[in-house]
């Protein structure tokens, strides 16, 4: 069983649950007995990358430092959860391809359902054009074509996917396997069979 750190990439829609779900695999993977660390873009735009805004130049700036900070923790032996809307898909394959055993967690969820998480008005703000550049308003966000792991966060609690998160986790062998599985045998198989058809097994 391989025990090099990886990055977990999560990515969606403000408000698909990428934060809860961030949280809740970094406290799971914690009670394995892993080190972790959790990145929440948010948090990093909130303190350290204050200066940046949202044009696709300081987007792509976000995400290559968030990308650094995660390679900097996988190479201290620390796996790294970041959770970060990352629209654009040439950005998320590069990261890819920067880092070795990269899984990336996509949070699909309907537009109609995110505007009704939406307790800060960021849509309906983004809509009357009172702000720009809102991913899936004004400007893109490009769904992942093979992320090893596609959440549904409309119909599904955070600690179900974070489970589905650890489950392909321990199929794709970078964390060790445990008896009890929240897949049964035969959907074992089908995650199985899918990541084979991605690339990934």
């Amino acid at each position: 069983m391989a025990k090099t750190a990886f990055t977990i990439w999560i990515t969606g829609l403000s408000s698909s649950g990428k934060t809860t779900i961030a949280q809740t695999v970094t406290d799971a993977l914690r009670a394995r007995g892993k080190q972790v660390e959790c990145l929440d873009s948010g948090a990093i735009r909130r303190t350290i990358n204050r200066s940046l805004g949202f044009s696709r130049d300081e987007i792509e700036t976000n995400l290559k430092r968030l990308a650094y900070d995660a390679s900097m923790l996988n190479r201290n032996g620390v796996i790294a959860v970041v959770s970060a809307v990352s629209p654009y898909r040439s950005v998320r394959d590069s990261i890819r391809q920067g880092s070795p055993g990269f899984v990336e967690v996509y949070c699909r969820c309907p537009m109609e359902v995110l505007a009704s998480r939406d307790s800060s008005g960021l849509f309906d703000r983004a809509q009357r054009g009172e702000i720009k550049h809102v991913a899936g308003i004004d400007a893109p966000y490009e769904e992942p074509l093979k992320p090893e792991v596609l959440l549904n966060t409309d119909g599904e609690s955070p600690d179900d996917c974070a489970a589905k998160v650890l489950g392909t986790l321990e199929l794709l062998g970078r964390i060790e396997k445990r008896e009890s599985s929240c897949y049964t045998a035969a959907e074992e198989e089908m995650i199985k069979q899918r990541l084979q058809d991605l690339g990934y097994l």
